[in-house]
């Protein structure tokens, strides 16, 4: 008998492994088993055509009748439609950009067909249905008559690989497969009434009705959250285990000195949050904290006291930011909240002070060679950096506190290399001001402790969000570029955001001048058209620069300094200044093509504006028409300043993957039923488990089923994402 180890070719023939492990990655009968089924057809459901309404979910047994490809209209791509027909009328199927499957749907075969019924032209259709072909040979009413009664699984498929063939792999595996060994606790499957794995495993793909389908597929989600938080719990408990240098606060030291000096009083929430920092900071085993909050709730003044504290107990921090605009810009910040404390040793500077550095990649090499020294010596006890602060040539006296700023745009390899330049583990502290939800701070970040900022500093102004639809309201962007005019003249500065550098090569030289006044076009802004256009246009007379990141360091430099002091009006800028970046000046930002970006990403560019005294004024620009998602993106970003009511929708409209890390990883995840919002109170129950459990056998020694399986998961490299520390 055969394992969940076990080949699949042993099951199966060495050729149909072949395509099995081409298209789906599958070598073994654990990996086939694993591939899901996305739903079930059932025989009793089947539809004739004739009978079909708009909007109705059907299965219908069906011929092909006539098949045509042809190219989208106006743009690149091509639609094949598919008639098919039961005798009682003829249905449309439509696939785009799905030339493919024209292969495979060949006039004369006969299959069985689901989807949601649409109407289009008259004409009743589905929209990229799932299908399932009768084998040739096969008579249509044989092979009815043989799935009668059944509930046929629909496997995530492609035309080297139908369902129905992965379906009778399936069947042939699970015919093979000897009782397996199931992993979670017995305790813990009897609490929630669970299935034993061979039995879930078995109902997904056979099942005897739906109710069981449902059943055993909650224990594989389970599963996944279970051994997902598992892990988590057992690295939480390794990282505590670790020794580093404790940082306790210095009574009368530079942290006190700075907090004398502060203008302000910090938030209730800041106030607990640098508690909770302070306390991790004295142990002896390394901090490894998450601080997220809104864009503009004070982040950094929480993080600059946190490096003080390390600085004043003999150690050094390193910040470490996604671009080197921010890096700059943190520098800057930090420089102006110390003031004469930035300047330890030198001319002027206090006696308490310390100095701050920076360590970019395309600085010039004499700069380079200081911040080196100073880093290395001691002197700079807070060095900020981009990547090249990962470099070999970069080393630290005493480097006690890592900080990394929007930590989602470091990979695993990046933090740990900055982690091999201190002599013991040090504290880690990493900032996001993308609001997470909480089920995906657990499923994300378990191994870390999560500090959350809600409210904003007093003094902030609101931010008044409008979508600026050109196809419906052309006039609109004219009133978005005299916006811009009025502000300025009331001595307020202006950021334009474009999604592209430069143009498409393929796009006309005057393809966005249309655009700019209010005319219907299909082409995407970019900084380096838009730029000069509205120097010559609607803008004429201001002081526009750009800014985007394949300018010298020097420039993007010297642009920042230069419209932080106010000498230019108008910014027209990629997202380098999505994070980080604080104008206080600047109270008004046009987005272009607003619908190229994420949700959170529109979040994050708006909360560049109305950070000073004024109120702050975003408008988002875009083509698409009312009632696409596009558009509905836009709404929610407008209706809404609440980050984390924001995250969420944001992370409803992305693939799993993207939030999860998939794309970190390069690998495919092995999460592949579970949805950290629709699972929330499955994750939270798994993580009660897992914590409870391995309080009670930190090693389960007990459940040594439980410790293979995560052991295996440990030597994935699909998990290399969870990875924090």
């Amino acid at each position: 008998m055969a394992t969940l180890e076990s080949k699949v070719s042993a099951v199966v023939g060495d050729r149909t492994a072949k395509v099995l492990n081409s298209v789906l990655g599958v070598t073994t009968l654990g990996d086939l088993m694993r591939h899901y089924p996305r739903r079930y057809m059932v025989r009793g459901e089947l539809s004739d055509i004739s009978e079909l309404r708009e909007g109705d979910e059907t299965t219908i047994v069906a011929q092909i009748y006539s098949t045509t490809n042809r190219p989208l209209r106006g743009r690149k791509g091509s639609i094949l439609e598919v008639v098919v027909t039961d005798g009682t009328d003829k249905l449309s199927l439509t696939f785009f950009n799905q030339a493919w499957r024209e292969k495979d749907l060949k006039v004369g075969r006969q299959g069985l067909f689901a989807g949601k019924v649409g109407v289009f032209n008259n004409k009743k259709q589905l929209a990229h249905p799932d299908y399932e072909l009768i084998p040739d040979g096969s008579d249509v009413d044989s092979a009815v008559e043989g799935f009668a009664g059944k509930f046929l699984p629909v496997y995530p498929a492609s035309s080297k690989l139908p369902s129905w063939k992965i379906s009778q792999c399936a069947q042939l595996a699970i015919g093979a497969l000897d009782e397996i060994d199931d992993f979670l606790p017995d305790s813990i499957r009897e609490k929630h009434n669970y299935p034993t794995l061979h039995q879930a495993l078995v109902q997904l793909h056979q099942p005897a009705d739906l109710d069981h389908a449902e059943t055993a597929r909650e224990r594989l989600t389970f599963d996944e959250a279970f051994l997902l938080q598992s892990l988590l719990v057992m690295r939480r408990n390794e990282l505590k285990k670790l020794n580093s240098t404790s940082r306790k606060k210095i009574t009368g030291g530079l942290l006190d000195t700075f907090d004398k000096s502060l203008p302000f009083e910090l938030t209730a929430g800041q106030v607990a949050v640098c508690k909770e920092i302070e306390g991790d900071l004295a142990q002896p085993h390394p901090m490894h904290r998450l601080l997220q909050g809104e864009v503009g709730s004070g982040k950094t003044i929480v993080a600059l006291r946190a490096m003080l504290a390390v600085v004043d107990s003999g150690g050094q921090a390193a910040l470490l930011a996604p671009t080197e605009v921010l890096a700059a810009q943190h520098l800057r910040t930090i420089q102006g909240q110390l003031g004469a404390l930035a300047q330890g040793g030198m001319l002027g500077g206090s006696e308490k002070g310390t100095q701050v550095t920076l360590i970019t990649g395309s600085q010039s090499a004499q700069a380079r060679k200081e911040a080196v020294a100073k880093a290395a010596d001691g002197t700079a006890g807070i060095v900020t950096g981009t990547h090249a602060l990962l470099g070999e040539s970069v080393v630290f006296k005493d480097l006690g506190l890592i900080v990394v700023d929007e930590q989602h745009r470091f990979g695993v390899e990046q933090r740990d290399a900055l982690k091999e330049k201190a002599v013991l583990p040090p504290h880690l502290l990493v900032m996001t001001a993308t609001p997470i939800p909480r089920t995906v701070a657990m499923t994300v970040f378990g191994d870390l402790d999560v500090s959350t900022l809600r409210e904003l500093p007093l003094g902030r102004q609101p931010i008044t969000t409008h979508v600026i639809p050109v196809k419906e309201k052309p006039n609109y962007l004219e009133r978005a570029w005299t916006r811009i005019r009025e502000e300025v003249s009331q001595g307020h500065q202006a950021y334009i955001v474009a999604p592209r550098i430069c143009a498409d090569p393929d796009a006309g030289a005057d393809a966005d001048l249309d655009f700019l006044f209010g005319e219907e076009s299909d082409e995407i802004s970019s900084v380096e058209e838009l730029a000069p256009m509205l120097h010559s246009g609607p803008l004429q007379g201001l002081k526009i620069a750009i800014l985007h990141g394949r300018l010298p360091a020097e420039q993007k430099e010297a642009t920042m300094q230069a419209f932080s002091r106010g000498e230019i009006d108008v910014l027209v800028s990629t997202t380098v200044i999505e994070v980080g970046v604080d104008v206080p000046n600047a109270t008004i930002m046009v987005i272009m093509d607003a619908d190229r970006f994420g949700v959170s990403q529109l979040h994050q560019l708006r909360g560049r504006v109305g950070r000073g005294t004024s109120p702050g004024l975003c408008l988002l620009v875009s083509h698409c028409e009312d009632l696409t998602p596009a558009r509905e993106r836009l709404n929610a970003v407008a209706a809404t300043l609440d980050g984390f009511e924001l995250s969420r929708i944001d992370l409803e409209q992305r693939r799993e993957g993207d939030v999860l890390g998939r794309n970190q990883s390069g690998t495919q995840s092995h999460l592949r039923l579970l949805r950290v919002l629709r699972d929330e109170s499955l994750i939270e129950q798994a993580r009660d488990d897992a914590e409870q459990l391995i309080a009670q056998d930190n090693n389960l020694s007990h459940y040594p089923a439980l410790r293979k399986e995560l052991a295996r998961l440990q030597r994935d490299q699909a998990v290399d994402y969870l990875d924090k520390g």
